[in-house]
């Protein structure tokens, strides 16, 4: 109990510096083939993989040049109306590949004699079998259910991807070097995680990312929910301020994910505000301006290039749901009503 989950989170290093080592060829012979053979990217996926793909949103969008799209399973498997994918790539992401209505989208895709690339733990799945272009994440056996290094896994062949689409090996260099970033962030991360018990009796909260990290926002807030039972809402910091920034009183749990970068002085200025309202902190940067609003504050290693700080912002919000799991008395490995594998339609 609660060993498996921790175990799967310290192996993230280990195993994206594997990914990276085993898959780079094959993943440059996919963009050699694929090249102008798109317009735009869709890309089907569900629970973690689809926070996969809101990463890919701003990756591919800001580094390529190329619009991504989320797909609507239900078009294809309930109503029975999909859309036609003129001049698409599109792109399934699932941990196993098991999922009907993430299938379906890749089977429609093909029907419509569109490339179609996978992104799987599982080479034997329905996904993988369907697909055009197979990307192993190649982990080894995810045993806790809260997905983490499959996760971590998805953002890295993505990242790939991007990398040999664009050619550029300044950029591919940089990937490559993430592993050690992500050892260190661990590391950072386990000598301040005791600060959790402060949110033992947390029954909700707010989680914050812009940019490239709203992905992070929406993973975090994903695994505090599954493993903890917390209300946590995942918001955009433009977002926030539409409205529900009305909700935000003393004493009011608000996790901040905000690595250097493009977007950085907009969240420092947010989060100054947010302080001015009563909230409180919980703050994951590598930038000791903010890191000292955070009543609690995780640090990241410096000199990580924000398109791919998704990648270890993560870690932290992984091992603080983990560790509030535990605070709360709950079995972190094997969260109530959750099962490894889930089958939508």
């Amino acid at each position: 109990m609660n060993k498996l989950l921790l175990k799967e989170i310290k192996e993230q290093p280990k195993v994206i510096d594997s990914f990276l080592v085993k898959q780079e060829k094959y993943v440059e012979k996919i963009c050699s083939k694929l090249k102008d053979q798109f317009d735009y990217i869709v890309i089907a996926a569900r629970g973690t993989s689809d926070n996969a793909a809101r990463y890919a949103q701003y990756l591919l969008g800001s580094e390529n040049s190329i619009q991504v799209a989320l797909a609507t399973p239900s078009l294809f498997t309930i109503y029975k109306t999909p859309p036609i994918f003129k001049k698409a790539l599109v792109v399934g992401i699932s941990q196993s590949g098991q999922s009907p209505d993430i299938v379906s989208v890749l089977g429609t895709a093909k029907k419509q004699k569109r490339p179609t690339i996978s992104i799987t733990n599982d080479t034997n799945s329905p996904l993988a079998n369907v697909s055009d272009y197979v990307i192993n994440l190649d982990i080894g056996v995810e045993k806790a259910v809260a997905a983490t290094k499959t996760y971590t896994a998805s953002l890295a062949a993505l990242a790939l991807f991007s990398c040999h689409l664009s050619g550029d090996k300044e950029r591919l260099d940089a990937l490559k070097d993430l592993p050690v970033k992500m050892l260190q962030t661990l590391d950072n991360t386990m000598k301040n995680i005791t600060q959790t018990n402060r949110y033992r009796y947390m029954d909700h909260c707010v989680v914050i990312g812009r940019g490239f990290n709203y992905s992070t926002a929406f993973e975090i807030s994903l695994k505090i929910k599954e493993l903890t039972r917390v209300i946590a809402v995942p918001y955009s910091s433009a977002d926030f301020k539409h409205g529900p920034i009305a909700t935000v009183n003393k004493g009011f749990p608000i996790i901040v994910a905000a690595p250097s970068g493009m977007i950085f002085d907009h969240i420092l200025d947010f989060s100054k505000n947010l302080i001015s309202l009563g909230a409180e902190l919980l703050v994951i940067s590598d930038n000791e301006s903010l890191l000292r609003l955070g009543k609690t504050s995780f640090t990241l290693p410096k000199g990580i290039p924000e398109w791919i700080s998704p990648i270890t912002a993560v870690i932290p919000g992984q091992v603080f749901a983990r560790q509030l799991a535990i605070e709360k008395g709950l079995d972190s490995d094997n969260p109530e009503g959750l099962k490894k594998v889930t089958e939508t339609y």
